[in-house]
């Protein structure tokens, strides 16, 4: 992890970019003093997720759709 000046970024901000952009993690500093991190944007996967991945490991509860009791109820209205 390289640590940059603002004055460096501003003045070679493409060159910053391709390298956050190979893969390296930048922090910014200003005054000697760590202001910022810059990283890459982790890839999006290029096919969606199968549907029913996690088949089996929960069961929804036969009371899920219920109404809450009165208590809980008035915790969440902050009464």
């Amino acid at each position: 992890m390289s640590q940059v000046s603002i004055d460096e970024i501003r003045d070679n901000t493409l060159e910053f970019l391709r390298r956050v952009e190979a893969g390296e993690d930048l922090i910014i500093t200003q005054a000697g003093r760590a202001v910022a991190e810059i990283r890459p944007i982790s890839p999006v996967p290029a096919t969606p997720r199968p549907y029913g991945l996690c088949a089996g490991q929960f069961t929804v509860p036969d009371d899920f759709d219920q109404e809450l009791p009165e208590e809980i109820l008035k915790e969440f209205e902050g009464l």
